[in-house]
């Protein structure tokens, strides 16, 4: 049993060490806690954060930054889900106390969205560490913006510990939000998936003047990024050796963030089951009334770049508010497969599954079953063209061109703000990245 015993622990101290030699990667929190905290030095300090803010040790920036010399933490603030992640996605959060510190939790995911004048009056500078998936529907971006909105207001600093886009940094697909379909889940005038961390969206978004229009001040906010080290634009999360903690209860790993927006935006009409409530949130195609084994035949049929289907049944544990059939019966489709993330057409594949499900049952209304989900989708897509255009014959070749035509431009417009470069070379700002403001 000894020598078990200590086999045991030898593995696990070899795993532990694998581990930590694999971390290639810094996040902006250990940057900035290897620079002494000096940008926070005698400083009030509110903190934007989830349980995924933390160090490659997985110690919180909570603890951090409360522990952190010559800093006070004087405020928490939570998005969607909460400082803490107690909350189901949608739901209302409220004010609080953190139980572990004792300072005060602000909802950003309640009454409002946006810090107050009264939230922010004792703050020098509001503090965002939350790891991002990259894609517009997740709402995490748009409370950084709107905290960009209330410190440009109030003139308080506003900092972002840089985190890794687990899409990695080259990804760029949709149409920009058009007007009237901007919401919480198409804050900005940006692309579906757009390729950029949280601390290049954040010098985009001040750069092009987006928060100078949008807080109506005629100005940008006073903006620190803190950058990762280590990190290129061809990275996946696993590239990086850091560990994962679910930014969101539907995100459990790294390759959730490439799965979300293959069916997030079909996850809005309320007919289809996607693997929410079930072990693969976000990786299948699934209805009660579909033949599986035809549906996976037929998308494989299509010869999509670097996808694959399989045919599967399963029922799902647990149904949410969003669930149409809330009986919990079995259902049917396919599980996606991803073979390379950066060749795959990632968001159009789910408009390819309405147009083979409109092919296999044409009675079927996909679109008139929920019609109040219109507005909805319609935000998520940040057009009305998009739904429009498919519906009159459900061809993909129909929106393609409209879903793709913005691509080019904002590559283009946003390589300017790019901290990071390839594995090939430098970014802008050389291999030891400072401390980048605007």
């Amino acid at each position: 049993m000894k020598k078990i015993v200590l086999l045991i622990l030898s593995v696990m101290v070899v795993m532990t060490a694998g581990a930590v030699g694999r971390r290639v990667v810094k996040p902006g929190i250990e940057v900035l806690r290897d620079g002494g905290f000096a940008e926070l030095q005698g400083k009030r300090v509110g903190l934007v954060t989830n349980p995924s803010g933390i160090d490659n040790n997985l110690k919180s920036t909570v603890d951090i930054l409360n522990e952190a010399p010559g800093v006070k933490l004087v405020a928490l603030f939570g998005p969607e889900h909460g400082v803490r992640g107690n909350a189901h996605a949608g739901d209302a959060v409220g004010d609080a106390v953190d139980p572990l510190t004792g300072i005060k939790m602000y909802s950003l995911f309640g009454k409002t969205h946006e810090p107050t004048a009264e939230m922010l009056k004792d703050i020098d500078v509001l503090v965002y560490d939350i790891q991002d998936i990259g894609c517009r529907s997740y709402t995490f971006y748009a409370t950084m913006g709107v905290c960009m909105e209330a410190c440009a207001k109030h003139g308080t600093e506003f900092m972002v510990l840089d985190r890794p886009n687990p899409l990695g940094g080259n990804k760029v697909e949709g149409n920009l939000v058009e007007d009237g379909y901007f919401s919480f889940v198409s804050k900005y005038a940006i692309p579906y998936i757009y390729g950029l961390t949280p601390g290049e969206l954040a010098t985009f978004l001040n750069g092009e003047g987006i928060i100078a229009e949008r807080s109506k001040t005629g100005h940008g906010c006073k903006l620190t990024v803190i950058p990762m080290e280590g990190w290129k634009r061809d990275m996946k999360f696993r590239d990086t050796g850091m560990p994962w903690v679910l930014p969101s209860p539907q995100i459990p790993t790294p390759e959730s963030a490439f799965f979300y927006p293959v069916s997030g935006i079909l996850g809005e009409l309320y007919i289809f089951n996607t693997g929410i409530g079930y072990t693969l949130p976000f990786q299948t195609f699934a209805a009660s009334w579909i033949n599986a084994d035809s549906l996976a035949m037929k998308m494989n049929a299509l010869n999509l770049p670097c996808m694959q289907f399989r045919p599967i049944n399963y029922k799902p544990f647990y149904a949410l508010s969003v669930a149409v059939d809330k009986s919990l019966q079995e259902v049917h489709g396919v599980q996606i497969y991803i073979t390379n993330p950066d060749k795959a057409n990632l968001c159009l594949t789910q408009f390819y599954f309405l147009q083979v499900i409109h092919e296999m049952y044409p009675q079927v209304e996909l679109f008139g079953q929920n019609p109040k989900r219109y507005a909805m989708f319609d935000k998520v897509c940040g057009s009305k063209e998009i739904r429009e255009r498919f519906v009159k014959r459900y061809r993909v070749e129909d929106i393609a061109d409209y879903w793709n035509k913005d691509v080019d431009d904002f590559r283009a417009l946003s390589k300017k703000y790019y901290i990071y470069g390839t594995q090939e070379g430098p970014g802008k700002l050389g291999g030891k990245l400072p401390r980048k403001k605007n």
